[in-house]
């Protein structure tokens, strides 16, 4: 890169309208990565400018599963929903891939605590990938012989009929969610189809950010 043209990483922080006129000029700079393994894939999941990860992945075919350093994809470092949404089901992100500390993507946001709604998502992917125990009788899916209750709305589709509350859910949210899978948990009828309508209500909430509303996300500002 020579010292008369502009740093990429630069202009992908701030969405400049420079970068992808430069890259459509020099394609090899949309893969290109600096001494740490930090690319404009991550740089672009990590502040959020859905469309130029769009435009690194379908246009100037980079990985979406670039790593860095670390082993960690820009899956890692996404602070939003959306971000994660846009890596995973238009881009296909694998969710699977572990970092260098064998954590996967959602098991390190799990952990950090900072982006609950991202963790809460991926886990979902998660449940979503494994399918587990779904049998089909006349075309009609069952979990554990009981029929599911209606799809989430807006496109989400979760199996979550074996569903362990502690265990699947993970520490992702926030206190007042997790009292509450907890307190359902204690229900007689958990596994049942109202148990399990109503867990799928409160994840649904969950991802909608209707729940813990005023947490304070910190926004990147490095």
């Amino acid at each position: 890169m020579s010292s008369s043209q502009p740093n990429p990483f630069l202009l992908a922080a701030d969405n400049s309208p420079q970068l992808l006129p430069l890259l459509r000029e020099n394609t090899s700079l949309a893969s290109a990565q600096d001494e740490h393994g930090y690319s404009l894939m991550h740089a672009a999941a990590s502040y959020n400018h859905l469309d130029l990860l769009r435009a690194l992945v379908n246009e100037l075919h980079v990985n979406v599963d670039l790593k860095d350093e670390d082993g960690e994809t820009a899956l890692f470092v996404a602070e939003t929903m959306d971000c994660a949404k846009v890596l995973v089901e238009e881009l296909h992100a694998d969710i699977s891939i572990r970092g260098d500390e064998g954590k996967t993507a959602r098991e390190k946001i799990e952990e950090e605590g900072e982006f609950p709604e991202v963790a809460v998502y991926l886990r979902i992917k998660e449940l979503e990938g494994s399918n587990p125990q779904v049998n089909g009788v006349n075309g009609t899916p069952e979990l554990n012989g009981i029929h599911p209750p209606p799809p989430l709305p807006d496109g989400i589709s979760v199996n979550l009929g074996t569903m362990d509350p502690e265990e699947d859910a993970g520490e992702v949210v926030d206190p007042e969610f997790r009292r509450r899978i907890e307190e359902l948990a204690q229900r007689e009828d958990f596994q049942g189809e109202e148990g399990q309508r109503q867990l799928r209500e409160l994840i649904t909430e969950a991802i909608r950010g209707e729940m813990g509303q005023q947490r304070d996300v910190r926004r990147r500002t490095d």
